[in-house]
């Protein structure tokens, strides 16, 4: 086993290759659904986690292909079991898309401010960083002769950015056995893990009615765009008298003409809830919709979903975490996000779980995104003794 103080020491004197190797990821852009680029990121980051892992998988996607990689571990006593192997294993989840344009890196080009710290540049921060820290942390570990504890499995998926329509099968396939989970997100402003996340969905609703003339024939018609409006808002009624929920209609079509009754409507619309019942009430009111207007077809169709992760203030995982940064010096606050992500799964399947083990930093999706290098180091040790050690 390798002392924390040990793992935290090795890692603040790697600050100039982890800075070489952060650029290189940020330069490689990701943007979700660009396969090519996905392709050329993925083998880039392949070719980094080989040199510690015992296996990495490139699964593919329909947006290009995922990545999975293996460490082993060591056959450790457990003592709650009375000896013989830990059972289970720990699994790192994460993502390599980001959110913006290719071509950005030109306009904003990776940056060290003159603090020596901050870090600035698409992607830094979310979360590129984590996968450098991630690396670094399996490193640390190579470097000290002291392997994970139990098996570690890492899952960076390509689509997280536009809700892992793909991704989240993959996030639950190895999730099945884990004994616990550590998300790499960026944490909350602070340093701050993430032990809950609202959950999100999208949905679309479409409608269809029947076309006639707005003047002559209006009363053969059925508007589709009049009909959508009132399920609106019956929805927005029904999100306004539930705690902890949130409704918003992003897009709106429809119809052809102002003389024409219209034949077709749609709206894209985005949910969010804090707890499994108001996830349950929201996407029964959805997904089960009543016509207004008899003649009236209502049909839905989810895009993406996100359980809610309840917040459990007496996240045993989060205590072992925060218990082995205090023995370094460092201070984990705990909280709840209201953004989602792939741990919203594990989460709500009860599996231990804490997200936000990224770097530090804020800005994410914006033009003033940064990340700090020295947070990197640290949480790259914290990751690596809670892995060596349980």
């Amino acid at each position: 086993m390798a002392e924390p103080g040990e793992l935290l020491a090795l890692a603040r004197t790697l600050g100039g290759p982890v800075l070489e190797r952060w650029e290189r990821l940020v330069a490689l852009e990701t943007p979700s659904g660009d396969a090519d680029r996905a392709a050329v990121f993925g083998g880039e980051l392949a070719a980094g986690l080989a040199a510690t892992a015992d296996r990495v998988e490139q699964p593919p996607g329909p947006s290009g292909a995922h990545l999975v990689a293996y460490w082993n571990g060591r056959e450790a006593e457990d003592d709650d079991a009375g000896g013989g192997p830990s059972a289970g294993h720990t699994l790192l989840v994460a993502h390599s898309d980001t959110v913006f344009p290719a071509g950005t890196i030109t306009r904003r080009p990776f940056t060290l401010a003159e603090d020596g710290d901050t870090v600035t540049g698409p992607g830094v921060f979310d979360m590129k960083g984590s996968l450098v820290a991630v690396e670094l942390a399996m490193d640390l570990l190579s470097r000290t002769g002291a392997p994970p504890r139990r098996p570690v499995r890492l899952v960076v998926v390509n689509d997280e950015e536009i809700g892992s329509p793909d991704g989240s099968r993959l996030v639950a396939r190895h999730a099945e056995g884990a004994h616990a989970v550590l998300g790499l997100e960026p944490p909350l402003p602070g340093g701050a893990l993430k032990i809950g996340r609202r959950g999100v969905a999208r949905v679309r609703l479409s409608v269809r009615g029947i076309s006639a003339h707005a003047g002559l024939d209006a009363a053969l018609g059925v508007s589709a765009i009049d009909e959508l409006v009132d399920q609106l808002a019956r929805l927005r009624a029904t999100a306004a008298a539930l705690p902890d929920a949130a409704l918003n209609v992003g897009t709106i079509t429809g119809g052809t003409r102002a003389n024409v009754v219209a034949d077709h409507a749609e709206a894209e619309i985005g949910l969010r809830y804090a707890t499994p019942e108001t996830e349950q009430a929201l996407l029964s009111a959805l997904l089960e919709p009543t016509p207004v207007r008899e003649r009236a077809a209502l049909s839905t169709e989810t895009l993406s979903h996100r359980p809610a992760w309840a917040m459990e203030p007496a996240n045993p995982l989060a205590a072992e975490l925060t218990a082995l940064a205090s023995t370094v010096g460092m201070t984990l606050p705990l909280g709840s996000s209201g953004g989602a992500g792939d741990t919203n799964l594990t989460g709500a399947l009860g599996i231990p779980t804490v997200d936000g083990l990224g770097p530090t930093g804020a800005g994410a999706h914006g033009e003033d995104e940064h990340a700090s290098l020295s947070s990197l180091l640290d949480r790259a040790a914290l990751i690596a003794a809670f892995l060596n050690t349980h």
